[in-house]
């Protein structure tokens, strides 16, 4: 039996059910695979273009700028033309930019194609929550959690077909490349109808976050900060830090990965029988717990506890705050979501090059320490938003 509900915002009579919960899920897993797809062009684009690290990061830093510049005018974009719009024309782009960049000749070129990429991907990101947001309210019961699971399962899809093609099968890049946007197109093309067509109400042009949006904002910044710094940092930090072998070095962020994968799965059902406060609040407390046992466990086997428990930890911050966009008043919801997730996004782009900052100035253990003090402010912000919104 299909669950049908209404929309919250009163935006058309539109019903909304499964079919609209399982295109956003599509949406969330190509903009995953989107992703984890680009990242294996990185080194390639290095030999194609004989540069050195320092252009090779401009390059990256790129990315990001397109997707801060997009992401605080998604929302007004999404209200404006409406979120299957600009999904499904963003999707598709999103593809083609993709592919695009394995024709990439000079750097010349290059800067403008990965900042249109990077623009993209902020906006699919921003507007795919907006719907999500809407479709959870229409639905009536929790879905953000496995929403955001599907994004994760896009981005290990992604990075294991990438490993099928090349490394067994024997495709070039370009090759592998082509077949992740044909299924990217395939995707949007079968599931983009079924989206919902209007957006999260009226706002600003720029979002810019207030009231009690700009604590959940914060909460975001320190989540995501977090996930990029284990991301960029942790093999680092088991090397040099805790002396493991190199081979070894990329175990922290798969046990991490893992177990933030299953545990999005799960977060619905979790999140509907214990709240959103324990969820988010002590999945902060737990991933601070997680921190200090990959600082300071005595044998490796807690050192990986400590991973998993960082992943199980913050898996389902992230989507139980972005529930709380469809709850709050300050905020138009689709402002309040470009809002959050400029914040977010920015708290992965702070999160690697502060540890490195602090790395630099004091140590690498003082870095991920300070991380661990973080996620006992995220605790307190988080408490201190569920006090107000309850």
């Amino acid at each position: 039996m299909t669950d049908i509900g209404t929309t919250a915002d009163g935006a058309g009579k539109h019903a909304i059910g499964n079919r609209e919960a399982h295109a956003t899920r599509a949406i969330f897993f190509v903009s995953g695979f989107g992703a984890a797809s680009w990242a294996p062009l990185v080194p390639v684009l290095r030999e194609r273009l004989v540069i050195g690290d320092d252009l090779l990061g401009l390059l990256l830093l790129c990315i990001g700028i397109g997707s801060i510049v997009t992401m605080p005018l998604a929302g007004t974009l999404a209200e404006r033309i409406g979120c299957r719009r600009v999904l499904i024309v963003g999707a598709v782009l999103y593809a083609v930019s993709l592919l695009s960049i394995c024709f990439v000749d000079s750097f010349r070129v290059a800067v403008p194609v990965i900042f249109l990429f990077g623009g993209l991907m902020g906006c699919v990101d921003v507007v795919m929550n907006i719907a999500a947001v809407i479709v959870e309210q229409g639905i009536g019961r929790r879905i953000m959690s496995g929403m955001h699971a599907f994004w994760s399962l896009g981005g290990f899809v992604g990075a294991g077909l990438y490993g099928v093609w090349v490394g067994l099968v024997g495709l070039t890049p370009l090759q592998s490349t082509l077949i992740a946007a044909a299924l990217m197109l395939t995707l949007t093309a079968a599931f983009g109808r079924y989206l919902i067509p209007y957006g999260g109400g009226g706002g600003t042009l720029i979002a810019i976050p207030r009231g009690i949006v700009a604590f959940i904002g914060v909460a975001a910044f320190i989540a995501f900060l977090s996930e990029g710094a284990v991301m960029d940092w942790s093999g680092v930090y088991l090397t040099a830090v805790r002396g493991m072998d190199l081979a070894l070095a990329g175990m922290g962020f798969s046990v991490f990965s893992a177990a933030m994968l299953l545990m999005r799965f799960l977060g619905d059902r979790t999140t509907q029988k214990v709240g959103q406060c324990p969820v988010a609040v002590g999945g902060a407390l737990l991933t601070f717990v997680g921190i200090l046992l990959v600082m300071f466990a005595p044998v490796d086997a807690l050192l990986y506890l400590g991973f998993f428990a960082i992943g199980i930890g913050s898996a389902n911050i992230v989507p139980v705050f972005f529930s709380l966009m469809g709850r709050q008043n300050v905020m138009p919801v689709g402002t309040a979501v470009s809002a959050v997730s400029t914040m977010g996004y920015l708290g992965v782009l702070a999160g690697p090059a502060t540890i490195g900052f602090v790395s630099a100035h004091t140590s690498l253990t003082t870095a991920f320490g300070m991380l661990a003090a973080l996620c006992l402010v995220q605790a307190a912000v988080g408490f201190y938003v569920f006090k107000k919104m309850v």
